[in-house]
Order: C-alpha cells, then sequence, then structure tokens
C-alpha cells in the first residue's frame, strides 16, 4: 500500500490506478461482531487552500452517548478533484484516528461508501487502511441512479451503478432531500442503513456525522482565529 503521507505526491493519474488496486480488497460481508461504539468523521477544508481539519466523536452504540473526540489540522497539496477527495482528507483523518483512546466497532464518515465510480469513496478507503467496518453516509449524491423514495420516515430506493445496488436514497426526515448511504468496508449494504436509521435523532443526518461536522467546523473557526 502506499503510505497516506506520500498521497500529495500522487498525480490524479496514479491515484486513480491505486484506487483500482484498492477496489479488488473490498469487503462487503455482514459485520458479525455486536456493535458498542460508532464513530462519526467529517472533513473541512476550503478547496483552494492546503490546510485540512478532521474530527472525529466517538459515540455507544445505540444510544448515541459521546464519550471522545478527537481532531487533526494538516496540510496537503494534492488537488481538489471530485472522486479524488480522499487523497486529500485520509491523511487528516488517519492522524485524528490514531488519537483516539476508545476504537470504533463502526465509522460513519461524511462522504461516500461504494457509491463512487470506481468503488473507492472516501468511507471505502478509510475503511481499507484502518481495517475499521466503515459506512458512507453522504448529503448528495456522486454516483449512480436512483427514484426517490416516499416521503415517509426511513422510506429507502436503490442507488444503482450499471444494475448493481451501490447503497441507498435514504430518507431520514419526511419532507426532507434523502441522504445517500453506502457500505464502505466490512458491513453489508442492508446493515449499512440499518446502522445508519439508528443513528437518526431529530436531524436529517445521523447523529455521528452531525456532532462530527460540528466539532470540524469548531476547530477551523478556532484556528482561523489565532
Amino acid at each position: 500500500m502506499i503510505a497516506p503521507e506520500k498521497y500529495q505526491d500522487l498525480s490524479p493519474k496514479e491515484a486513480i490506478a491505486y484506487q483500482k488496486e484498492l477496489r479488488a480488497l473490498i469487503n462487503l460481508q455482514e459485520l458479525d461482531k455486536p456493535i458498542r461504539y460508532i464513530a462519526g468523521a467529517d472533513i473541512s477544508f476550503n478547496k483552494y487552500e492546503e490546510t485540512v481539519y478532521a474530527g472525529i466523536v466517538v459515540l455507544t452504540y445505540p444510544d448515541l452517548i459521546v464519550i471522545e473526540e478527537a481532531t487533526a489540522i494538516s496540510s496537503t497539496t494534492f488537488p481538489y478533484i471530485s472522486g479524488l477527495l480522499a487523497f486529500r482528507e485520509i491523511p487528516a483523518l488517519l492522524e485524528a484516528f490514531k488519537k483516539l483512546k476508545q476504537l470504533p466497532d463502526v465509522m460513519v464518515l461524511d462522504g461516500q461508501g461504494i457509491a463512487h465510480e470506481r468503488r473507492l469513496g472516501i468511507a471505502t478507503h478509510f475503511g481499507l487502511l484502518t481495517d475499521v467496518p466503515s459506512i458512507g453516509s453522504a448529503k448528495s449524491r456522486l454516483h449512480g441512479l436512483y427514484e426517490e423514495p416516499g416521503d415517509k420516515p426511513f422510506e429507502k430506493k436503490p442507488l444503482l451503478s450499471r444494475q448493481e445496488t451501490v447503497g441507498f436514497a435514504f430518507r431520514s426526515k419526511a419532507k426532507c432531500k434523502p441522504i445517500f448511504v453506502s457500505p464502505g468496508h466490512k458491513v453489508s449494504l442492508d446493515q449499512s442503513v440499518e446502522i445508519i436509521k439508528n443513528c437518526i435523532t431529530k436531524y436529517r443526518i445521523p447523529e455521528p456525522t452531525r456532532l462530527a461536522h460540528l466539532l470540524v467546523n469548531s476547530i477551523r473557526l478556532a484556528h482561523k482565529n489565532l
């Protein structure tokens, strides 16, 4: 494997080739152990700047009580390219992940799992590097076609890529746009959406990534005010 600290040295062509290599390692078998801890992860950056802010929040599952937070601020020169954002984000996320005292049983990342042209969204990429079961929960679609799910909470429709189901358009709240849930690594398709369903509280996005989003925004603001 390529060391994440070397990602910024890759050309976009080399990054795509590496994604194709990693794809062969994806495991979407159902997670068969109890989930006691779940973590949400998010990244914040300006596409025209090199600074990347990462945040991870660990919660108990399924009662979703926060027990730990970890953050990291790093820099990257890898360009902002759709489908290759993991090469900007992964190094900072791994830096935050290494600070955790309680490792999660499942990671939920704000982004895609296999719902990606080469099946290597941020959740899949992160799961492969850490060997932690991972799920992508995105606020918008990156890849695939879907029919609009019904307007009742927890309605879902498959997200299809060349007739293959790569995730779900999932109505987390009535009268809200769907979110897009896809397995990353070591979690099955159906299990990924079931876990996300258990993480929905009163907000459209699941609690782990919602809290991670608030965390990265707070450290970004604090850093900007230094």
